[in-house]
């Protein structure tokens, strides 16, 4: 069974190494595995939190992209895409907003930060604070709940943002009386879950501390690294920078050197070689890819379609839930001689020609939704049928296509939905498969 990981970096600027070794290495390294289904994605609507600079965006928007890919993301394992180019992100986040207790909000870290800020300066205590700062957690689990992801690996100071993104990912379900939402689980790496910069503090932009990944070359890293004055090795940053480019041996020799003696300009030209040892080879893949910018933007959108495939399904069945329903799906008044209360949902097994098993998924009122793929087995076809019925809608992954949609249980795809003849009515199909997915396991 695959756990579907979730990774996310704002698009504000040029990656550098503390981007790398907290959010890209592990990111691409969980990617490789089996047994995850990842989703990586570049959040260039948080970045216009943070920046009102075009060009900035844009550029940041290519350097990151260009910086995964030479990382060694594999865009046919996941699923690699921008933001913004998932429409379905930005409906969903009026969707949660609509449950979102302004309360909860008001808790929200960075928002309390920027109160705080104003009230020791003597200002207004909203001063400067925009609303997308303000709604900045309701964005960030629409990102998550969009794709019902498992797992979101983050750093320490965003592990509130996932425990908001649960809280309203509760509170929509229980508003709406099913559950939609999985409830997403923090991943953090504890050794490397923020890199210092050479000051000591937290490696970022906002501390003028980074260390460039890529920018500048092989020149620009190494002139990064050696400025500066002597400092006692075990209060500075520096064996916590190489640790976490080399192994235990590697470090422990590292710093038994340190304890000897060595001179601290020394010591930091042994840091610069083991970090250009990993990077130079993705610098070369970087530049390459940073010159062809059309051909990451093909990889990009390709992502972006696998995306709404997995999102497109559960919005049509939201809209539907809270009500946005199309007219076309509504029914006409109900009689009481209309009304069968004994029917269900029911799978029907049936042998075809050549000799294999396969298995229908009918509605209640008896229209065909799910018709699976061939098994050899019956005992295999029949393990599958009982999967499906305690799957329930939650637990359905649907793989969008023209006309239709495919099931997949446990990364395999399983059965396909019959052709519909436009978007509009296979989404109305969705909502029925989902209705008849919940009522299988309820009876289960």
């Amino acid at each position: 069974m695959q756990t579907r990981v979730l990774t996310g970096i704002t698009t504000t600027g040029t990656p550098h190494l503390g981007n790398y070794v907290g959010a890209i290495r592990p990111a691409v390294a969980a990617s490789r595995r089996a047994d995850v289904d990842a989703f990586y994605f570049m959040a260039d609507y948080h970045a216009l939190i943070k920046s009102d600079d075009p060009a900035r965006i844009e550029r940041s928007r290519l350097e990151i992209a260009a910086t995964w890919l030479a990382a060694g993301l594999d865009p046919q394992r996941v699923t690699f895409y921008r933001q913004s180019d998932i429409p379905e992100i930005p409906e969903l986040t009026w969707f949660l907003t609509c449950v979102t207790a302004k309360g909860l909000l008001n808790r929200a870290q960075a928002y309390k930060a920027s109160v705080d800020k104003n009230t020791e300066a003597g200002e207004d205590v909203d001063a400067g604070i925009t609303a997308g700062l303000y709604m900045y957690p309701v964005l960030m689990a629409a990102d998550i709940l969009a794709f019902n992801a498992n797992k979101v690996p983050v750093g320490r100071d965003q592990i509130q943002h996932i425990e908001m993104a649960r809280d309203i990912a509760q509170r929509f379900n229980h508003t709406y009386g099913r559950e939609f939402f999985v409830l997403p689980e923090v991943v953090i790496e504890e050794q490397v879950a923020t890199l210092p910069g050479l000051d000591g503090r937290k490696m970022s932009k906002s501390y003028d501390n980074t260390i460039p990944l890529f920018s500048g070359g092989k020149k620009q890293l190494r002139e990064t690294i050696m400025p500066g004055e002597p400092k006692d090795p075990d209060s500075s940053a520096l064996f916590t920078i190489f640790h976490a480019f080399a192994s235990d041996v590697e470090s422990a020799a590292f710093r038994q050197t340190l304890e000897d003696g060595i001179g601290w300009g020394e010591a930091k030209q042994l840091l610069f070689e083991r970090i250009e040892a990993d990077v130079a080879p993705m610098r070369e893949r970087y530049d390459a890819l940073i010159a062809q910018p059309a051909a990451i933007e093909e990889i990009l959108q390709e992502g972006a379609r696998k995306a709404r495939m997995t999102a497109a399904p559960l919005i049509a069945v939201l809209r539907d839930a809270i009500g946005l329903r199309s007219g076309a799906a509504l029914s006409a008044p109900v009689t009481k001689a209309a009304v069968k209360t004994d029917k269900m949902p029911r799978i029907a097994s049936f042998r075809d020609g050549d000799g294999s098993f396969r298995f229908r998924l009918f509605s209640a009122d008896g229209e065909e939704l799910l018709l699976s793929k061939s098994f050899a087995d019956p005992k295999a076809a029949g393990v599958m049928q009982k999967r499906l019925k305690s799957l329930g809608a939650v637990g359905a992954v649907l793989q969008m296509r023209t006309h239709g949609m495919a099931l997949d249980i446990d990364g395999e795809q399983i059965a396909d939905t019959p052709d519909y003849h436009d978007e509009q009515a296979r989404d109305e199909a969705i909502a029925r498969l989902r209705e008849a997915l919940d009522q299988l396991a309820a009876q289960d």
